[in-house]
């Protein structure tokens, strides 16, 4: 099948997490399906280095991930940890921090939007 591709996540090419402009500190992604230009739908692995923390954002459309490895905590104290698939609803607001490192593979309805 030609229209098939199959990603392997133990030999994936990370490049700086740059949806925003910007390359963020500690986060790198890893595109899928994910694509700016559609209205930012698709799929991306991100990888989020110890200490890392994303920027405070709004979301535009639904935002869903699966916790690959690790943990990530929210601003309001709740850690999502490996096996947690969590959604935010368009308009939820939020950013996140790791302690430790995690990856998580991340399902977009939209573009998010710094704040």
């Amino acid at each position: 099948m030609s229209n098939r591709f199959i990603n392997n996540i133990n030999n994936l090419e990370f490049k700086p997490f740059d949806n925003y402009g910007e390359p963020v500190k500690g986060m790198s992604w890893h595109k899928i399906s994910y694509d700016k230009k559609n209205g930012g739908f698709g799929t991306y692995i991100l990888k989020m280095d110890p200490g890392a923390k994303s920027l405070p954002h709004i979301h535009q459309g639904f935002e869903e991930f699966y916790v690959i490895d690790g943990e990530l905590e929210d601003a309001d104290g709740k850690i999502f940890k490996k096996g947690d698939f969590v959604t935010f609803e368009p308009g939820s607001t939020h950013n996140s921090h790791t302690e430790n490192g995690c990856l998580l593979i991340v399902f977009m309805r939209g573009i998010n939007k710094p704040i």
